[in-house]
């Protein structure tokens, strides 16, 4: 922390945040989608998926 503290700024906070949101969507896409798929509740998951980014664009 006291070395990123300097360049710590708000965008940069805002970019890392957005990064880390694309990765959680593409490990969410990439490896639960075709495990729900094999089990057979594919449609429920996009559901659930679509929900949870409508809930979180909600709250911020």
């Amino acid at each position: 922390m006291l070395i990123l503290l300097p360049f710590l700024s708000p965008t940069l906070l805002a970019v890392l945040f957005a990064v880390v949101a694309g990765i959680m969507v593409y490990i969410s896409f990439d490896e639960l989608m075709p495990m729900a798929e094999r089990w057979g509740h594919h449609h429920l998951s996009i559901y659930g998926v679509t929900a949870g980014m409508l809930i979180m664009a909600l709250v911020l």
